[in-house]
């Protein structure tokens, strides 16, 4: 009789929602939008786990659970000013085609109600395109996912 072994991380899942979330925490997405680590998925990126904080842009200099050094080298993460630059001209895209071309607002109330909401946006789209960069450079780490209910 041959044992199911579970749900291995990037793998696919029975269609059990718990096996869905158990995968989902592997995933990279996850590192990214939870600010954890690309490798581990388990020790925080930054200091904080707010983008609207004092020091929104501190970031740990290793992994606090698996000791990843999140600068591999001077200068690493210029280019994610690239990635941030993607992530508002898709928010403001978006929100462009949604206010003023479906919702027919007129296109000075769209440009005023944008800009605030660009600045407000700017600690999360740093912070978030910093994860992306580094975790298009880190391999995940597969491990097998134990679920609540499931003995090991």
């Amino acid at each position: 009789m041959a044992v199911n072994p579970g749900p291995i991380a990037l793998g696919v899942g029975c269609g059990r929602p718990e096996h869905a979330k158990a995968m989902f925490t592997n995933s990279r997405l996850y590192s990214i939008v939870f600010n954890k680590c690309p490798r581990c998925h388990q020790g925080d990126f930054f200091v904080t786990n707010t983008a609207f904080s004092r020091h929104f842009d501190k970031m740990h200099d290793h992994c606090p659970h698996c000791g990843l050094n999140f600068t591999p080298e001077p200068g690493f993460y210029w280019a994610s000013m690239f990635v941030s630059y993607a992530f508002f001209t898709i928010w403001t895209l978006a929100t462009f085609f949604v206010a003023v071309l479906w919702l027919n607002i007129e296109l000075e109330y769209y440009l005023m109600g944008l800009l605030p909401t660009l600045v407000l946006l700017t600690p999360y789209f740093f912070r978030m395109a910093r994860r992306t960069w580094l975790t298009i450079f880190v391999r995940p780490e597969r491990h097998r996912v134990s679920l609540p209910n499931e003995q090991v």
